[in-house]
């Protein structure tokens, strides 16, 4: 199994990354600092684009999964997100480019 690293520090890293490139970044839900899932809404210029969650994959690596989060209530998700996996962090990232952001994210090579 290949290990990843904390929660904690990668949202860390993700919210310097956003600030480095001109963004804004805020953590709305801390979770399990070590093991917690993550739940990433990515917006542009306040308007939501996409909604990214790492998940566990059949080989037992991780990969974001991306969905459009422009028809997402993401008041009512991350109510039920949160009640449901109290571990998860739910992490919001205003970008100058969410597209390109996303992609980078996603990329596997």
């Amino acid at each position: 199994m290949t290990d990843r690293l904390p929660a904690h520090l990668e949202a860390s890293s993700l919210l310097r990354r956003v600030d480095g490139a001109g963004g804004f970044g805020a953590v709305l839900h801390r979770g399990d600092r070590e093991r917690g899932s993550l739940l990433i809404l990515i917006l542009e210029r306040g308007a939501p684009r996409s909604l990214l969650e790492r998940q566990l994959q059949d080989d037992f690596t991780y990969q974001w999964a991306v969905q459009d989060a422009r028809d997402c209530d993401w008041t009512i998700l991350r109510r039920d997100r949160t009640r449901i996996d109290p571990d998860c962090w739910l992490i919001e990232l205003d970008v100058p480019d969410a597209e390109r952001f996303t992609a980078e994210m996603t990329f596997v090579g």
